[in-house]
């Protein structure tokens, strides 16, 4: 199912630009390609984070726990909704750049407002990994962290991308 999900994902995202497309200008819509692949490409890289350094960590933290002499047996069911989870939580949380260079360059946010934001957003990375990971530090940590380094990366990028048609001075 992940699979396909992964396959199907630019597909959909480009029907999703797809139906917003004709209400914008054209200026905005040569965003439309660099926009799905780079939503592809940090999606893919916020599951092999979580496949790669995540579950590692997790499963050591929870193998750790089980006592002598007792095997681990973990249900099937419950693991993979475990792991179906965990790969969307860190595939989207890992597209917080694209959405705050979408937000910036609709008008939507200034740059000061996001740079204004960035304690609140700290608060809120930690405790959106309180909710969705499981209840140990580390993997909370591995969540969080990441989410604000990528806020900081998109704080970044969006200092290269200008709002549509406004100067800075004149509101309409």
């Amino acid at each position: 199912m992940m699979v396909a999900f992964v396959l199907a994902l630019p597909y959909v995202l480009y029907q999703a630009w797809a139906f917003v497309a004709p209400g914008l200008y054209t200026h905005e819509r040569r965003l439309a390609m660099p926009i799905i692949v780079s939503s592809f490409g940090l999606f893919l890289l916020g599951m092999a984070f979580a496949y790669f350094l995540v579950f590692p960590a997790v499963f050591g933290f929870v193998a750790g726990y089980t006592p002598e002499g007792v095997q681990m047996a973990t249900d099937i069911d419950k693991y993979l909704s475990f792991a179906l989870s965990l790969f969307l939580v860190f595939g989207l949380s890992f597209e917080t750049p694209v959405v705050q260079m979408v937000l910036v360059r609709m008008g939507i946010v200034s740059m000061q407002k996001m740079i204004d934001f960035r304690p609140y957003f700290i608060v809120i990375a930690f405790v959106i990994a309180a909710v969705v990971t499981p209840p140990d530090v580390i993997s909370q940590l591995m969540l969080a962290i990441p989410l604000c380094l990528l806020y900081q990366f998109g704080i970044f990028l969006a200092r290269y991308i200008t709002p549509r048609g406004k100067d800075d001075e004149s509101d309409s």
